[in-house]
């Protein structure tokens, strides 16, 4: 089931965030509610619900260790990335490395982004918005030629496998 929707939630004294109901039922799965953290783009975080963090690091998996850029941002992915576990109120502890990534104290949105979601810093969010809704038309455009050229294995489209 694809990850949707916006949810305003305060980061507490002790670090704890609690997770929205609609996202902790869709991350549920085998009756774990583990979850992985982990320094996502654009200044936030991600959370992947077990599966899912694996299917990504299957991807990873796959980019060539060859090159510096790769294996620099294995690194940085990885050793920031960490299993957390909710506790009876739904609340997660984002590590202080990963609340620093993103900024993260006080107010924060968490959005559903169809296999994972994200945790931004509230003021950061609404930076984001103001700069890139006014794109909407225009990014749905190229991400759906993107999908269209994409192979159907789920690589990433390359000149070699578009269609040009």
């Amino acid at each position: 089931m694809a990850l949707t929707g916006t949810w305003e939630r305060s980061i507490d004294s002790k670090g704890r965030l609690a997770i929205p109901k609609p996202l902790k039922e869709a991350f549920e799965h085998d009756g774990s509610d583990e979850l992985f953290l982990a320094p996502g783009n654009e200044g936030c975080l991600s959370v992947y619900a077990p599966e899912q963090f694996e299917r990504y690091a299957a991807q990873l998996a796959r980019a060539s260790r060859g090159e510096a850029t790769v294996r620099n941002f294995l690194r940085l992915f990885y050793a920031r990335a960490e299993r957390v576990v909710p506790d009876k109120q739904h609340r997660i502890r984002i590590p202080d490395r990963l609340a620093r990534h993103a900024s993260l104290s006080g107010n924060v949105v968490i959005v559903g982004v169809y296999d994972h979601a994200e945790i931004w810093d509230l003021q950061q969010w609404e930076q984001f918005l103001a700069e890139h809704s006014s794109q909407f038309d225009r990014l749905t455009t190229e991400a759906l030629e993107r999908m269209v050229r994409a192979p159907m294995d789920g690589s990433p489209a390359t000149p070699e496998n578009s269609e040009s």
